[in-house]
């Protein structure tokens, strides 16, 4: 498998990213389950098995500002059904260091597999371990190229009192020695945003993840 997607996170998680010269870089999936499109600042990386000149040509023949051709709809329809995937949603990326000590918050671990949280990260991730607290809970596990991948859900009832920030934190603590932790918002979603913010998350492009059906 290749380890060239591993290799342009580990260091946009260090804050080092691809030259800002509109270009696009094309590189293998890193395993089966993963492909899809990263947007940083005026540059992209599409991680596909799909031939590059294909991805090139397309990309260069979607209309509208070519710095955004990567994330626009026409060529994620047409990488969709080159690669017969699907996708959710173009989503925020964010990133976080580890941090020392216990998580501040009381949590539980436990194995409800049947939670629409866990039953998504076991769709995305490997590795999939979760922990509870009264009014929410985090997942953590292997997603993209390995990394790190946390995920929250907050009760309806629990929301504002700034458990989503406690959580998101935690899972700081909770990934190895020294590693990064990543998570996902979409843009829309401006509460979600607001809390791995808060939590110390720093936003470091867009991520569209191709899905196999």
């Amino acid at each position: 498998m290749s380890d060239e997607l591993v290799r342009i996170l580990a260091a946009a998680a260090r804050g080092e990213f691809p030259p800002p010269d509109g270009t696009t870089t094309v590189v293998p999936q890193p395993d089966p389950r993963d492909a899809g499109v990263l947007a940083f600042t005026a540059h992209s990386v599409v991680f596909t098995d799909e031939d590059p000149a294909w991805v090139r040509s397309t990309l260069a023949a979607t209309a509208g500002d070519p710095l955004a051709a990567s994330m626009n709809p026409a060529f994620l329809s047409a990488l969709m059904a080159r690669t017969g995937r699907s996708m959710n949603t173009i989503d925020l990326l964010s990133v976080a260091p580890w941090r020392s000590g216990l998580p501040d918050l009381s949590l539980r671990e436990f194995e409800d597999r049947d939670h629409p949280r866990v039953a998504r990260a076991l769709k995305y991730r490997d590795e999939v371990r979760v922990w509870a607290t009264d009014g929410g809970v985090l997942a953590l596990g292997r997603g993209v190229a390995g990394r790190w991948e946390a995920a929250i859900e907050v009760d309806l009832e629990a929301r504002g009192g700034g458990l989503g920030v406690e959580l998101a934190l935690a899972a700081r603590h909770l990934v190895p020695r020294g590693a990064y932790v990543w998570a996902q918002q979409p843009p829309g979603n401006a509460r979600s945003v607001r809390t791995f913010q808060q939590a110390g998350y720093r936003p470091v492009g867009s991520e569209a993840l191709l899905a196999a059906d």
